[in-house]
């Protein structure tokens, strides 16, 4: 029995069948995981959080050149927008759903799970492709369990730049990565065992999800349309995940206290959204 009803709330009860799907396969899609009312609400605030940002790519950035968007390649792969949760109160309604947070720690296999960070990305008409990369490696933390959810608001389709995913490759995944440049290839280069796995489309409506480990290897296509390919993503780490020495998105307020070791729980920074017995934040 579904808890709130088949057509009228996301849909976060996922099975077991499910929860083995995405450890064995390090992926999971979830087709219309939002309901139309629900859609047009996360359209909404992404929206409307985009536009409010300018064109700062991270909260908190805006006298760092690091963190705005230019001409580079990447720049070009796609629009990129990292923790709108923390500037925008419709999209921190979205990103602090404690029913999101239970079934992202439920597939994880973790018992409490953080935001990492949040990122809308936005593949422009004619965007260059994603190279193949692993997520996790470049982050402040290192886990077998890191996980993120990858939300389509428009369709995402093999001819406007859908990702796809390399089943299983989570498994045997170190921390080596690659950058996401201008060669697809060059993952494989790394991980030659790799090189004949064949790739899964993600192919998506909007309104379904995916959902994926933070050692899988994915990328994506070029947008080889005329329009825009919207998603709203989230990186979630497990709750108890320590410091590495990477800074990546933390504010220097927090790397200047951290040791590497130390645990990265500042709800402030990274909230613990679900949790079976520690408090919880809630927007």
């Amino acid at each position: 029995a579904q808890s709130k009803g088949e057509n009228d709330a996301m849909k976060t009860d996922v099975t077991q069948e499910q929860i083995q799907s995405y450890q064995e396969n390090g992926f999971l899609i979830i087709e219309d995981f939002l309901t139309p009312d629900e859609l047009e609400t996360w359209r909404d605030a992404v929206d409307e959080a985009i536009t409010g940002r300018g064109k700062t790519k991270l909260a908190g950035r805006e006298e760092d050149d690091r963190w705005q968007a230019g001409d580079s390649y990447y720049d070009n792969v796609f629009v990129q927008r990292i923790n709108l949760w923390q500037d925008s109160e419709a999209v921190r309604k979205l990103m602090l759903d404690p029913q999101l947070g239970k079934m992202i720690a439920t597939l994880a296999g973790v018992d409490g799970i953080r935001i990492w960070h949040d990122q809308a990305l936005i593949k422009q008409p004619w965007a260059n492709p994603t190279g193949w990369h692993l997520d996790n490696p470049y982050w402040s933390f290192h886990s077998p369990n890191a996980i993120s959810i990858w939300v389509a608001l428009d369709d995402a389709t093999l001819q406007n730049g859908c990702l796809y995913y390399l089943p299983g490759t989570h498994k045997s995944a170190t921390y080596d990565n690659v950058g996401i440049g201008q060669n697809m290839g060059d993952i494989f280069r790394v991980y030659p065992q790799w090189a004949k796995i064949t790739a899964a489309p993600a192919v998506m409506k909007a309104g379904s999800c995916g959902l994926h480990n933070g050692l899988i290897a994915h990328g994506a296509g070029a947008n080889m349309t005329p329009g825009w390919r919207r998603a709203m993503t989230c990186a979630y780490m497990p709750d108890g995940a320590t410091f590495n020495g990477k800074r990546n998105v933390l504010p220097d307020r927090i790397v200047e206290r951290l040791q590497i070791g130390d645990p990265i729980e500042d709800d402030s920074q990274n909230p613990l959204i679900y949790h079976p017995t520690k408090p919880i934040v809630t927007a």
